[in-house]
């Protein structure tokens, strides 16, 4: 095991990605486009119907141009090139295994990429079960509700989250983003539980990230 710096990245691969942000940037822009021919060849693999099929390969291709846009223009630290590279990479595995339910995450009205101020920020999850099924916010390991990571020390609050399941879900949920400036970028998972009689059925995560502004 590599010794951590600062960043949580070993040591060697600190100092090789730290030549230049620009540079990082570059490969990771190339990462993304390479990486998105596995989760094609796993959409391959599926044989869905065609509309479903086109679906996930449009919004997979979808995630390369708006994620590799935020490579270019967002991200101004190696650690805010992680983020959204992470951030795109996340993304396409979800939309590679699809969305069987209805879900959807939103800051100020916006899905996917999005925008904010410093401060208390509103994340709105909504959700619906399929017919017969119930939705409630899972958890992302056993341990952790939601995965996040961020340029600035960011939380969400939990405390007003319903541990019973229900036909719809409109959840409004406060991120803590005082602690952020300007340029920040913040990349987080909310996981829905889709429920049939109390047992989970099926889960998927929808990864969103945020750009301080």
């Amino acid at each position: 095991m590599l010794p951590l710096d600062k960043d949580g990245v070993p040591y060697d691969e600190g100092s090789e990605k730290a030549s230049s942000v620009e540079d990082y940037k570059v490969t990771c822009i190339q990462f993304i486009k390479d990486i998105c021919n596995d989760y094609l060849a796993w959409v391959d693999y599926y044989k869905l119907p065609p509309s479903e099929d086109k679906k996930r390969r449009d919004r997979i291709h979808a995630i390369v141009e708006r994620t590799n846009e935020w490579l270019a223009k967002v991200a101004t630290t190696i650690k805010g090139v992680d983020i959204v590279m992470n951030d795109g990479i996340q993304k396409m595995a979800e939309n590679t295994a699809g969305y069987p339910f209805q879900i959807g995450v939103f800051v100020n009205n916006t899905s996917g990429y999005t925008l904010a101020k410093p401060g208390i920020i509103d994340i709105n999850v909504k959700a619906v079960g399929r017919e017969g099924s119930k939705v409630k916010i899972g958890w992302h390991q056993k341990d952790k509700r939601f995965l996040q990571s961020s340029t600035s020390p960011v939380s969400i609050d939990e405390s007003n989250i319903p541990e019973q399941d229900s036909e719809m879900l409109d959840l409004h949920l406060n991120m803590d983003a005082q602690k952020c400036h300007p340029r920040d970028i913040i990349s987080f998972t909310v996981v829905v539980a889709e429920t049939r009689e109390g047992q989970e059925y099926e889960r998927r995560g929808l990864t969103t990230i945020i750009h301080i502004v």
